[in-house]
This record gives structure tokens, C-alpha cells and sequence, in this order.
């Protein structure tokens, strides 16, 4: 069992760094896949991005890939989510999610229901 807390979440400008952090309960974090997932109102979940479990490869959605940046570490049992050159479009709840890889399995993880556990998530909202 994994349990998600994110935070880092807030109100900023367009153009604006962000930083979002996910601490994840448990003894064996780096066996789990990692992905940060966004939800606008009235919309689907979206995949934002996904990182392997020794951190070593990630893997982005099209609309924030080289605005943003996922990583982890594995000793504090976090995973982060920098995000540079803020849109007004990326305002969301931005969600973490964790799937266990100890069976096997890519990182590579982009839908939503290919994750076992959920965090409750954080609000960012991009003013213009």
C-alpha cells in the first residue's frame, strides 16, 4: 500500500516556475513507477509525466514537454514536478500517481488507469 501526498501547488503568473513535490509512504518507493497527471474542470485526466523507478528515464506529455521536468529521489520518497514557462492552460488539480513495477512492466504509463494508487492532489492556477 502507497499512500500520496503532493504539495507545492499555489496561484502564480503566466511565464512563472513552479515546483510540485509528492511524498509517498512505504519502504519500497523506487520499485514503483511514477506519474503526474492534471485535471481542469470539465475535462478528462490528463497525462502530464512519468518516470522510471530508479529515475533514470521519463517520459512526457505532448503539451508540456520541455516546459516541464519530472524527477525523483529515491532516498526522501518523492517526485517532483518542475514546471517553467507557466500557461494560463495549465491550470488544474495536478494529481500523482503510483503503479508498483515489481511484477514487471514499462514506466511508460500514460493512462490513468494504468495506476494503483492516487494522491488527493494540488491546485495551480495560472493567472495571465
Amino acid at each position: 500500500q502507497v499512500q500520496l501526498v503532493e504539495s507545492g501547488g499555489g496561484l502564480v503568473q503566466a511565464g512563472d516556475s513552479l515546483r510540485l513535490s509528492c511524498a509517498a509512504s512505504g519502504r519500497t518507493f523506487s520499485s514503483y513507477a511514477m506519474g503526474w497527471f492534471r485535471q481542469a474542470p470539465g475535462k478528462e485526466r490528463e497525462f502530464v509525466a512519468a518516470i522510471s523507478g530508479g529515475g533514470g528515464s521519463t517520459y512526457y506529455g505532448d503539451s508540456v514537454k520541455g516546459r516541464f521536468t519530472i524527477s525523483r529521489d529515491n532516498a526522501k520518497n518523492t517526485v517532483y514536478l518542475q514546471k517553467n514557462d507557466l500557461k494560463p492552460e495549465d491550470t488544474a488539480v495536478y494529481l500523482c500517481a503510483a503503479r508498483s513495477l515489481q511484477g514487471g512492466g514499462s514506466y511508460r504509463l500514460r493512462a490513468a488507469n494504468e495506476y494503483n494508487y492516487w494522491g488527493q492532489g494540488t491546485q495551480v492556477t495560472v493567472s495571465s
